[in-house]
């Protein structure tokens, strides 16, 4: 570290934009919301909020944001970041974006920083707040930062960011494929479903409750916990190691259909990409055919069954769903055929979206293994 440079952040930034303490009025279609609740593990999800076109320009007048720009997250939570990557958003409160000066400190980099090790533990260091953690603008301008030069930046920021790229590139095919089986699904099975009456998903599928103790953990290599599940794709690309869990936990194969059964969860419904075991509120799902596999999977992920799992779901403090309430869900009575058919065009799909999911898993553990070992000058960049 001997190359690298003290700053406090106000040296190495040009602007602070911070819409704290204003709330927007949001609609339904418009330019897209960056909220604090999108930014997640170093990227923008897909927003789901708006606000009028109109509205636009006399809301952003602390600032419009530019490509490549650092969105910081300053509470619930705190630390998020991302860089943007399409400058026709609108910012949130509890967001502070941060432009850089180039000359000094490449944004990049400073995306990676933040999101390091270091990073965080010099955010938590000037956070406050007694029920909320948060960080005040002030605060966050008087951090610390350790920059080495602008030329090694570069090289850090490239090597991290590749990697990233990757992990995007294969995330997008994994969304198309499933897009692709999607449609096809609800054509044959929702839209164009015969009049020959209805059955039930239990008619196809079982609960499969195999319980694991605490002490039979260390036979499973892989966890995957409601954290690990992402909302409204039947691909899982993150999971992590049952090492440390301290209570029971639920055993699953490879294609067994996970669904989180929590109300807040109700459409983390996915495909297991191995085995391993998972939190109890998750529900394992196994089709009583392997052919049905497919019919299955697209039938626990349907937004109709999802909404019949919120709606009759029970609890004041933590509504759940349960089995034996989205397994008496009536489906129309589908062509055998139509079923195997349709496995048979899906099942090479799924097969691709699991091996891509297996490499972003490996590139996702391979970068946060490179990440603080570049951001402490551990492995050297030559300069």
């Amino acid at each position: 570290m001997s190359e690298w440079k003290e700053y406090i952040l106000e040296q190495v930034i040009d602007k602070f934009i911070d819409y704290r303490g204003k709330t927007p009025t949001k609609t339904l279609s418009g330019i897209p919301l960056v909220t604090a609740k999108i930014v997640k593990t170093g990227r923008i999800e897909q927003p789901n909020e708006f606000i009028a076109k109109q509205d636009y320009e006399t809301w952003m007048t602390r600032g419009f944001p530019e490509v490549n720009d650092v969105v910081l997250t300053t509470e619930a939570p705190l630390g998020e970041v991302a860089l943007i990557k399409d400058k026709n958003i609108a910012l949130a409160q509890r967001i502070i974006t941060l432009r850089t000066k180039s000359a000094l400190c490449n944004s990049v980099f400073l995306k990676y920083y933040l999101q390091s090790d270091i990073g965080q533990n010099l955010l938590q260091a000037r956070a406050s707040g007694s029920t909320v953690e948060g960080i005040k603008s002030a605060e966050l301008k008087k951090m610390g930062i350790s920059l080495p030069s602008l030329k090694v930046q570069n090289s850090i920021a490239e090597i991290l960011s590749s990697l990233d790229d990757k992990i995007d590139l294969l995330h997008r095919q994994n969304k198309t494929l499933e897009q692709m089986a999607e449609t096809l699904f609800r054509q044959w099975f929702v839209e164009e479903a015969g009049d020959s009456g209805f059955t039930t998903l239990s008619h196809y599928s079982d609960n499969v409750r195999e319980n694991v103790s605490i002490g039979d953990l260390c036979k499973f290599e892989n966890y995957i916990g409601l954290e690990h599940v992402p909302q409204k794709t039947v691909t899982i690309s993150s999971w992590g190691s049952p090492i440390g869990l301290a209570s029971n936990k639920s055993a699953f194969k490879k294609n067994d259909i996970l669904f989180g059964k929590l109300r807040s969860y109700f459409h983390k419904v996915v495909f297991a990409p191995v085995d391993g075991v998972c939190s109890t509120d998750i529900l394992v799902i196994r089709p009583k055919k392997p052919e049905w596999f497919s019919f299955c999977l697209f039938w626990f992920f349907n937004k109709e069954v999802v909404d019949y799992s919120d709606l009759s779901s029970g609890g004041t403090r933590m509504p759940r769903t349960s089995w034996e309430l989205i397994s008496q869900y009536e489906i129309p009575i589908p062509d055998e055929e139509a079923i195997v058919k349709f496995e048979s065009i899906v099942r090479p799909i799924i097969e691709k979206m699991t091996g891509a999911s297996q490499q972003i898993n490996a590139l996702t553990q391979l970068r946060d293994l490179l990440l603080p070992k570049l951001m402490s000058g551990e492995i050297a960049v030559v300069n």
